[in-house]
């Protein structure tokens, strides 16, 4: 609930004043642009990704084998997609580290990582039917 806060208040704040300072040092325009052209570049890397994701998925599933890696890529795409349609230079880095497939292996690792220890503690149950 307190990060959820965070996230609500701080954040915003904290890319206003980015925005604002970028604008004085470069300029309005260019940090118009900049925040547009993340979008545009976002987009169109989500849609790469995401679609070699699906073509990954479905090469796993013709040899009858559960897409869970590419499930968990499809989510992070999604998730990084969302943070670039946001505006703001924070959101935008956090949504091109979650697109780029380097960058997301080792945040995959590093959730995989957390997740384990959720279930090892009782924190996180999880059940398979």
């Amino acid at each position: 609930m307190v990060y959820l806060l965070l996230a609500l208040i701080l954040l915003p704040t904290l890319e206003l004043a980015l925005l604002i300072e970028l604008g004085r040092q470069v300029g309005t325009w260019p940090t118009i642009g900049l925040v547009l052209g993340t979008g545009v570049v976002g987009t169109a890397l989500a849609k790469s990704q995401g679609m070699a994701v699906l073509h990954r998925m479905a090469a796993e599933l013709n040899e009858g084998q559960i897409p869970a890696e590419g499930l968990f890529d499809g989510l992070l795409i999604f998730i990084g997609g969302l943070l670039l349609a946001t505006p703001g230079l924070i959101t935008d880095t956090a949504g091109l580290l979650l697109l780029l497939p380097w960058t997301r292996r080792l945040i995959k690792a590093k959730a995989r990582v957390k997740i384990y220890d959720w279930v090892r503690r009782g924190t996180l149950y999880i059940s398979v039917r």
